[in-house]
């Protein structure tokens, strides 16, 4: 069953950009070290694969979704992907309005939440979802829509700049599911526990 997964790095400070992220630089001035595990202990030239060892696995890891969803402003600011986020998965950019022109080949403009989480679970079929961008990720928690929240904690204070979480989500329960440590950093994976039918499907497991 295919699972929607946001993952996130993130300062142990609890920010995922530094200040002035933008267009072109969506880890803000000084926040390119939450990106450094990807290449700790060298990088496949071909394939970008970390060749740390845990590094790598979470990196496969990330590569085998199926389908992704992100916010239009994390889209737009890395550059859309270049129109392909991996091996050619549908994206599907949420946002309120579709810009004008719009991106097509793979990218797919949704405005509703449930749409786009439905179309991109059945897009997967069995393989799990990748979600990114922190606004969005906030909007799906308090929907109840996500499943799995992955985290790659950096060890580095950043004081400012974009926190993963400015507001406490209505979803705020989270049981620890994985716990690694890669080349300088801890990979934490949570399952997201929602009330209702999820809450009570994790109770019971």
């Amino acid at each position: 069953m295919s699972n929607v997964v946001v993952y996130m790095s993130m300062s142990l400070d609890g920010f995922i950009a530094a200040e002035n992220d933008g267009p072109g630089n969506g880890l803000g001035v000084g926040g390119e070290p939450l990106h450094g595990w990807l290449t700790a202990g060298n990088v496949n030239p071909e394939t970008f694969r970390p060749e740390n060892g845990v590094n790598a696995e979470i990196f496969d890891e990330m590569l085998s979704t199926g389908a992704v969803i992100v916010g239009r402003h994390t889209f737009e600011w890395a550059g859309e992907w270049g129109g392909d986020h991996h091996e050619g998965v549908p994206i599907f950019v949420l946002t309120r309005t579709e810009p004008v022109p719009a991106v097509r080949g793979l990218a797919h403009y949704v405005s509703d939440l449930g749409s786009a989480v439905a179309r991109a679970k059945e897009a997967a079929g069995d393989r799990d979802v990748m979600m990114h961008g922190a606004s969005s990720v906030q909007a799906l928690l308090s929907a109840g829509l996500v499943d799995e929240v992955a985290i790659t904690l950096v060890p580095i204070l950043l004081g400012r700049g974009k926190r993963f979480f400015d507001e406490r989500p209505a979803a705020s329960g989270l049981r620890l599911v994985r716990s690694v440590e890669g080349a300088g950093v801890l990979h934490l994976r949570y399952e997201v526990l929602g009330s209702g039918e999820r809450g009570q499907r994790s109770r019971t497991a």
